[in-house]
């Protein structure tokens, strides 16, 4: 499937399409199973973690601001952190989470890496062409996961203009993303 696919079909999950979430529910859920699975080693518990996994992508499809090549590593990242806080939960208190999950489970493999990498130095040379403080706005609420409140408090500018500028922000990446591909 097309990486353009998913994000189409994510776009339309964002307006509630029960039929766009049935197939991308069809198309990635093996995927996003073996994600879980490598990472919790059990097949129930991945199981429900898949499910928990779709029910967050229901909910905050709308959320993803990105473009469509970038929805399956946005996909994947939800299903990484949701696993990552079940083996925290199931941890006894005190354990190390480095511990209780290899990290090598959680790199990416060759191709991904590969792809991984080349996506994040586009979008560092993008980032650079922004106004410095666009640009930490935009770190900070997409790789740090600061809220729109948060960031209008660290940079004292009223909501609205936050939200304005991440906005204007992501636009300006996804042209010098587009231009740079």
């Amino acid at each position: 499937m097309e990486r353009d696919d998913i994000g189409g079909l994510l776009a339309r999950v964002a307006l509630k399409d029960r039929a766009a979430f049935s197939l991308l529910y069809g198309r990635i859920s093996a995927k996003l199973f073996a994600i879980c699975l490598r990472m919790l080693k059990d097949r129930g518990e991945a199981e429900e973690a898949l499910q928990d996994v779709f029910v967050k992508i229901w909910h905050k499809a709308g959320t993803y601001t990105g473009a469509g090549d970038n929805a399956y590593p946005w996909l994947c990242a939800i299903v990484r952190y949701h696993c990552i806080d079940r083996l925290r939960a199931r941890r006894p208190e005190g354990e190390d989470i480095e511990a209780a999950v290899d990290i090598a489970d959680l790199a990416p493999d060759p191709e991904e890496h590969a792809v991984l990498r080349s996506e994040g130095g586009r979008i560092d040379t993008c980032l650079e062409a922004l106004d410095p403080d666009r640009a930490l706005a935009v770190r900070q609420a997409y790789v740090e996961g600061l809220s729109y409140q948060e960031l209008a408090d660290h940079f004292a500018v009223p909501l609205n203009t936050m939200r304005t500028w991440l906005r204007r922000s992501l636009l300006k990446l996804r042209e010098c993303m587009d231009e740079h591909a």
